[in-house]
């Protein structure tokens, strides 16, 4: 029924959709923490646009909606981080997604706690996630990406340990970085000027 739904609602659609991917690990244990930034951005996108993402479609959490006339698919893969792209690459294919259209969040310890990079294509930066995205866009970089800025573990610590400890920010912080992002995809989404003019953007 999903399938049937999902595809009636896309082909009906005014506008192209845009596809928002989430990285993030499923479960209780992983909330909050560093490495689920990428969940959080989807949530709190979700949260602003009146999106529910509890649909489970493609290995995904998965909900649809629309910012104006422009359809909207939100997406939060629950194959575990390393294995994102075995949700990512079927949910862009399924509905034959070019991926210019495609946007995926992701955490990034190359940048300071915070700070926000909005790319229009790029590569993996170390993330595994983003890996495992790639391979299943067979080789193909030019998507979009959110960097959401971690920074890097203190002293000696080990970088897995880091990744899945949780936030010692504030959560005023946090919030106003969800409210930032949520912003931000808005805009994005209504206009083409970042595709058009730069390859990299800092946000925040």
């Amino acid at each position: 029924m999903l399938s049937r739904v999902s595809r009636h609602w896309f082909s009906t659609a005014s506008s192209h959709p845009w596809l928002f991917v989430g990285l993030g690990n499923p479960g209780e244990k992983y909330q909050g923490t560093r490495h689920n930034v990428g969940f959080e951005m989807i949530d709190a996108c979700a949260k602003s646009l009146g999106i529910s993402v509890d649909t489970v479609h493609c290995k995904a959490l998965f909900g649809q909606g629309y910012v104006g006339d422009i359809p909207i698919f939100l997406a939060k893969p629950q194959t575990y981080m390393n294995l994102s792209g075995e949700s990512t690459g079927p949910l862009a294919a399924y509905y034959k997604m070019p991926l210019n259209r495609v946007v995926v969040f992701f955490d990034d310890m190359n940048l300071p706690c915070g700070v926000l990079r909005l790319q229009h294509k790029g590569g993996h930066e170390g993330h595994n996630g983003m890996k495992s995205v790639i391979y299943h866009f067979r080789g193909n970089r030019e998507f979009a990406r959110l960097r959401i800025g971690i920074g890097k573990p203190p002293g000696q610590m080990d970088p897995k340990a880091f990744l899945l400890q949780k936030f010692n920010v504030g959560a005023r912080e946090r919030g106003e970085m969800n409210i930032q992002v949520t912003v931000i995809l808005a805009t994005m989404v209504l206009s083409k000027y970042f595709f058009c003019h730069t390859p990299a953007e800092h946000l925040y």
